[in-house]
């Protein structure tokens, strides 16, 4: 069996994707298709072969896969003609039935549409990808792999509000977070670079981009993380606004008269860096702190704050750490950012060595000390290659073995 994966993440105007090697991570071709239904859209593919650019209108998702497909065949590697074992799509939201990898049929296309009401924004423009993508690969195995699925090994007392019962049993409401493939493979990295399995291993990793999420991981496993109902709970993030008093959005509705979806609206991409700074990418934070804007010192300094929150409440959790991993953009690329956010833990056996964590380095590396108790990672997250290696899995565990 091939350990080509077609890697699909559909959004609402936009459709990412990646050709991988299951078992390697090696992507043969990436690409994206933007501005889906608008004017200006624009498909960047890259492989071996070079890079090319079409820009033109994309009136469908159908229509933008079509192009990815034609993307290909001038590359010379058409997905028709490859031996792609399957297709893998990101589905944000699984609710409570889906805690793995799984083969899509009608069924689970109708069980993920019973979701929309828990992801509104995210999962019918992943349905929509999974219907074309079917459609236009009917004989290859697509496997959903489901972002809230590695936090399903959540303990009860982790993921449960206190809420009136019929809220928790007729509409689910309970914590499920996100970003867990990105979890899952930063967990099973670190654990790697402390040359460690995963189950012997207690990790805090910070998934730090426009959305931003922490979680606590023991022994390789989720037991509790900053996102919950929706991705909006937690962390200072780009346009969300991260934990709130539960009242705030009613207060807002009689204070201005305005709907429950305006201040829902307002709290998920109006609020967060942007709604401190005006403006939601952390590089022009910076830069406008450098200027000695008080704007970008407040947001700067909180969104260090509540990362350090989470830390201290995650030791609490966890009892004891083996590794602090920061990731994604903010994660990867600020080291500001990872000094002001553990600055003042040096009690609980964190100590960064500013001189390994200000070098230039796109490596997964330690930046802390010798002496510091608690290691201080650098990962680099491969959501793609996660996505890949789980569908490889799923569609195998499906094929039935030869006569």
């Amino acid at each position: 069996m091939s350990s080509m994966v077609l890697v699909l993440n559909a959004g609402s105007s936009s459709l990412k994707y990646s050709l991988v090697d299951g078992r390697t991570g090696d992507a043969a071709a990436t690409g994206s298709v933007e501005r889906i239904g608008e004017d200006g859209g624009r498909l960047r593919h890259s492989s071996a072969a070079g890079e090319d650019t079409t820009q033109r209108r994309f009136a469908t998702v159908a229509d933008a896969l079509s192009a990815v497909i034609d993307a290909f065949e001038v590359q010379g590697q058409s997905l028709h003609h490859t031996d792609v074992a399957a297709v893998g799509h990101r589905v944000v939201h699984g609710g409570s039935r889906f805690r793995e990898p799984t083969v899509v049929d009608d069924a689970v296309m109708a069980a993920v549409t019973e979701l929309i009401p828990l992801a509104p924004l995210h999962n019918p423009a992943n349905l929509e990808g999974l219907r074309v993508a079917r459609s236009v690969f009917p004989d290859v195995t697509h496997v959903a792999v489901f972002d809230t699925a590695f936090h399903h090994t959540m303990p009860p007392v982790a993921y449960t509000y206190a809420v009136p019962a019929f809220w928790r049993n007729d509409h689910q409401v309970r914590r499920y977070g996100f970003h867990g493939t990105s979890h899952a493979f930063v967990s099973r990295e670190a654990a790697r670079l402390l040359e460690k399995s995963p189950d012997e291993t207690n990790l805090i990793v910070l998934h730090l981009g426009n959305g931003a999420s922490a979680t606590a991981v023991r022994k390789g496993r989720s037991v509790d993380t900053s996102m919950g109902l929706t991705p909006n709970e937690g962390l200072v993030m780009g346009t969300r606004s991260g934990d709130i008093d539960p009242a705030l959005p009613a207060y807002m509705c009689r204070q201005l008269g305005s709907s429950v979806d305006e201040i829902d609206d307002a709290l998920n991409r109006e609020s967060g860096l942007k709604g401190l700074t005006g403006n939601n990418d952390f590089r022009e934070v910076l830069a406008e702190l450098t200027q000695g804007d008080p704007n970008a010192r407040l947001a700067f300094d909180l969104y260090a704050y509540r990362i350090r929150k989470y830390v201290g409440a995650y030791f609490a959790v966890l009892g004891t750490v083996d590794a602090v991993v920061f990731t994604a953009g903010v994660g990867l690329h600020v080291p500001d950012l990872r000094s002001a956010a553990l600055s003042g833990l040096e009690g609980l056996g964190i100590e960064i060595d500013e001189k390994l964590n200000r070098a230039a380095n796109d490596h997964a590396r330690a930046v802390s000390t010798k002496t510091s108790t608690v290691q201080v990672l650098v990962v680099p997250t491969n959501e793609e290659w996660e996505i890949a290696r789980q569908a490889l899995a799923a569609a195998k565990a499906a094929t039935p073995p030869r006569a």
